[in-house]
C-alpha cells in the first residue's frame, strides 16, 4: 500500500536475527530497491519533460511578444507618417480654400444695416 511514508529498508546481513523482517529474502529486497530508482527515474523523467515543454512554451510567448513588439512600432511609424500627411493636406486644403472666391467669408452682418 502506497500511503505516502517511506519505509526504511536495511541493507546489511543480518539473517540470524532478522525477526519479521525475514518475510522477504534479500533478493527481493534489492528488487524494490531497483524499482524504487526506476520510479525516481520516471518522476525525473517526467520533470524534465514538463520543464522543457514549459522553456519551449515560454520561448514561445517571447517570439510572440517580439512579434507583437515590432508590429506596434511599425503601426506607430506609420501613425506619425499618416498625421504627417494629414497636416501637408489640412494646410493645402486651407490654402485653396482661403484663394477661392467660393469659399471667402461675407460679412451679411455689416451689409444689412
Amino acid at each position: 500500500m502506497d500511503d505516502g511514508t517511506f519505509t526504511t529498508i536495511s541493507l546489511a546481513d543480518d539473517s540470524a536475527d532478522r525477526g519479521p523482517a525475514a518475510l522477504y529474502p534479500k533478493q527481493e529486497d534489492e528488487l524494490f530497491i531497483m524499482n524504487c530508482d526506476i520510479d525516481g527515474d520516471l518522476e525525473n523523467q517526467a520533470e524534465m519533460e514538463e520543464k522543457t515543454r514549459l522553456i519551449n512554451q515560454v520561448l514561445e510567448l517571447q517570439h510572440t511578444l517580439e512579434d507583437l513588439s515590432a508590429r506596434v512600432d511599425a503601426v506607430k511609424e506609420e501613425n506619425l507618417k499618416l498625421k504627417s500627411e494629414n497636416q501637408v493636406l489640412g494646410q493645402y486644403i486651407e490654402n485653396l480654400m482661403s484663394a477661392s472666391s467660393v469659399f471667402q467669408t461675407t460679412d451679411t452682418k455689416s451689409k444689412r444695416k
